[in-house]
């Protein structure tokens, strides 16, 4: 089988002392049946807490590999279910790592473009530890294995379910991979100039490379 969307994930805000600064989240997504509309500012039916580092049209989407989760899954010793980590979309079939800033996706009816990197924070520590998974130096472990799935614009809206093909149809003629963008903001920052060969790039990257490059 080719790529394809495993599930369809949304939340609902909720509040708690693991919430951090903010207060609430909506970190816990649980799998939809039937299809989906997503549309530019996001999924119906989901909901984004902290606007400062999550949302937006370029982090409308998040998606994360089914693969990925197998390796936590091995890692952590127990099950990882689809949405865990917050995924709106997980994926089969597609090496999220390799894909490159500004490629193209069509799945299902929408038609995406991954934008921008996630990186750890506190609230998905805490929410590792509230569900009963060791959440001992998460940030730290998350970082170094590398892999930090994939922010998506939607330049075209559409209903979007499992079981729908994940099929790239467009691919930038640069090398910049979501690897080496999260490589380059985290623990390489020799490579953020590398960054800059990107056309379109997010503006919540460019802003965090700017005043890096000009020290």
């Amino acid at each position: 089988m080719g790529a394809q969307v495993l599930a369809v994930n949304v939340g609902r805000p909720e509040t708690g002392p693991w919430t951090g600064r903010v207060g609430r989240t909506a970190i816990r997504k649980r799998p939809v049946h039937g299809p989906v509309m997503v549309r530019r500012t996001g999924l119906d039916g989901d909901s984004v807490c902290d606007l400062k580092f999550h949302g937006g049209p370029d982090r409308a989407v998040y998606a994360f590999a089914r693969e990925d989760l197998d390796h936590w899954q091995t890692a952590l010793g127990r099950p990882v279910p689809d949405g865990q980590f917050g995924e709106n979309l997980t994926t089969s079939g597609i090496d999220l790592g390799a894909a490159l800033l500004g490629e193209r996706w069509r799945v299902g009816a929408a038609l995406v473009e991954v934008a921008t990197v996630r990186t750890a924070c506190r609230v998905f520590a805490n929410w590792m530890g509230l569900r009963g998974y060791d959440d001992t130096a998460w940030i730290k472990r998350f970082t170094a294995h590398g892999r930090p799935g994939a922010y998506l614009r939607v330049l075209e809206e559409g209903a979007v379910e499992r079981g729908d093909e994940l099929e790239v149809v467009h691919r930038p003629d640069h090398g910049v991979t979501m690897q080496l963008a999260f490589r380059a903001l985290t623990t390489e920052r020799a490579l953020l100039p590398e960054l800059l060969a990107v056309d379109d790039l997010a503006e919540d990257l460019r802003r965090k490379i700017t005043p890096r490059l000009a020290r």
